[in-house]
């Protein structure tokens, strides 16, 4: 079994430093690993991140972080992911990594992400070049995602990104703006590589617990949904593993 906590959305600024790392004392002996699933600040700026790296810094287990779109927003993000990697924290965008828990391989591949809607409800990659852009941003990363998470030489699999995989965890928001909390493009990617998890943040108002369309489990953990300074998840090893042998078999096959 691996023991996963995870939390999106921190949004730390100058007045709360050290007050989310105080909440993260316990996590050491709870967790293998913490995933952050971005937003670790609020407008994106150099001091935010310091701040960020200061409360994830030396906490006692792996910390596996993406940026979010408001570490974009000021232009930082380079910086941010620097600090943040300076004090320990490795930082995914369209990239992977493996972890040995006890003996066993957990493949973490991940990203920011981006928009586009969900099936029937999605943009195109058509018309003006603008929004043809935009799409194809999300296509891109989803490609990216998708090929890491096949090239990981693990046991266990998980997707952490920003933007959600599946319209099931946005539920609460308003319809009118799923296309700007997550894509599909993300869960076929997923779906695709046979992950074993997928966590995101950013849908404030979203659900926790929903699926791709393949069946992944999806967890949105942005703290204003999970409500605690981290949720955890259980990844049971052997059925993780016996899942990935029989995709390996079909696929050979």
């Amino acid at each position: 079994m691996i023991r996963v906590a995870a939390a999106g959305d921190l949004h730390v600024g100058p007045e709360v430093a050290g007050a989310y790392r105080a909440r993260l004392s316990a996590l050491a002996g709870q967790a293998d690993v913490f995933l952050v699933a971005g937003d670790l600040t609020r407008h994106g700026t150099a001091e935010e991140g310091r701040i960020a790296a200061g409360e994830l810094r030396d906490l006692g287990v792996p910390v596996i972080a993406v940026l979010g779109n408001h570490d974009y927003h000021s232009g930082a993000e380079e910086e941010i992911t620097g600090v943040l990697r300076d004090a320990g924290v490795t930082v995914l965008e369209g990239g992977g990594t493996v972890l040995d828990c006890t003996g066993t391989r957990l493949g973490i591949a991940g990203g920011k992400g981006f928009g586009g809607g969900f099936e029937g409800r999605c943009a195109s990659d058509f018309g003006e070049p603008e929004m043809k852009a935009f799409v194809r941003h999300t296509r891109d990363f989803a490609e990216r995602l998708g090929a890491c998470l096949q090239d990981l030489d693990a046991d266990v699999t998980v997707a952490l990104t920003h933007y959600s995989p599946s319209a099931d965890t946005l539920e609460g928001e308003p319809l009118e703006i799923y296309p700007f909390l997550g894509s599909y493009l993300l869960g076929e990617a997923i779906d695709a590589a046979g992950a074993d998890l997928a966590v995101h943040g950013h849908a404030h108002k979203g659900t926790e617990k929903g699926l791709t369309s393949g069946g992944v489990r999806v967890r949105n953990v942005a703290l204003p949904v999970i409500q605690h300074a981290y949720a955890l998840y259980r990844l049971d090893v052997p059925e993780a593993t016996f899942r990935r042998s029989v995709r390996e078999r079909v696929s050979a096959w």
